[in-house]
């Protein structure tokens, strides 16, 4: 399979504000009033990544995920749409968020990423899938292809 670049159907990337006065700032991280209702929080987490290294790339069959890179740390992410019958399929779309470019990643199911930490020290991330990991208290199987365990995978991070 060949991909080629451009943006994809269903990924929202949004510009985030930092809200600044005198004893530091505040970002919106999400707002229900911004965000369909399928892709509401179910919970939310954060992550730190060491510098040169990447986490995906994997897909989910149900989960959506949004993904916030605000800092600390710039990271590249990676975006295959893998969906067959998606009007963006095979596109390939790799962009940079972070301290520099507060963003927010909505990444519906089906869409293959990845996101490496560009930055020359420990970096952020934060993650408000629609679905709990793992299910109810943890005992579902998880809603994740990782195709980061095949050496030969097509979803390559260049």
């Amino acid at each position: 399979m060949a991909f080629k670049a451009g943006q994809i159907d269903g990924v929202k990337v949004t510009p985030l504000k930092r809200f600044k006065d005198k004893r530091g700032w505040l970002v919106e991280t999400f707002r229900h009033d911004e965000l369909e209702t399928e892709y509401f929080p179910t919970m939310g987490y954060s992550s730190e990544t060491l510098p040169g290294l990447s986490r995906g790339p994997h897909e989910h069959v149900d989960q959506a995920d949004l993904f916030v890179f605000m800092g600390p740390g710039t990271f590249r992410m990676w975006l295959w749409d893998n969906r067959s019958l998606s009007k963006t399929y095979e596109n390939k779309w790799v962009f940079e968020g972070g301290d520099e470019n507060p963003i927010s990643v909505l990444v519906p199911k089906g869409v293959v990423h990845a996101y490496k930490n560009v930055s020359s020290f420990p970096a952020m991330v934060h993650n408000f899938p629609n679905q709990l990991y793992a299910g109810k208290n943890k005992k579902e199987p998880v809603d994740e292809i990782r195709h980061e365990d095949d050496p030969n995978t097509i979803y390559q991070l260049n």
